[in-house]
């Protein structure tokens, strides 16, 4: 495994251990997922160009699309819970309630 592969390998079991171990906040969750989604993004960008493939050129395009949707629904999501629950605390919110 080269130092390249090994860094963006890290990065998202680093994003991947902050989601599932650190869930106090929802922002600190949901930066955890676009820390995710960078390092997918970056890692799928070289692995085109590695390859100098044209047919999966679009990809890292696509999923860094897909990451900003994600981004902007989080954010939504993250300001409704902020202005109904008053806190971003994972541990106030309760599905049963809804």
């Amino acid at each position: 495994m080269t130092p390249v592969h090994f860094s963006f390998s890290s990065a998202f079991v680093l994003g991947l251990m902050g989601l599932a171990f650190h869930r106090t906040h929802l922002l600190s969750a949901l930066l955890c997922l676009e820390g995710m989604m960078l390092s997918l993004f970056i890692a799928l960008a070289l692995w085109t160009l590695q390859f100098e493939s044209t047919g999966f050129s679009t990809a890292p395009m696509l999923l860094l699309a897909f990451s900003a949707c994600e981004a902007s629904t989080g954010l939504a999501l993250l300001v409704a819970t902020a202005r109904t629950h008053g806190t971003d605390r994972l541990q106030s919110l309760n599905l049963l309630q809804c």
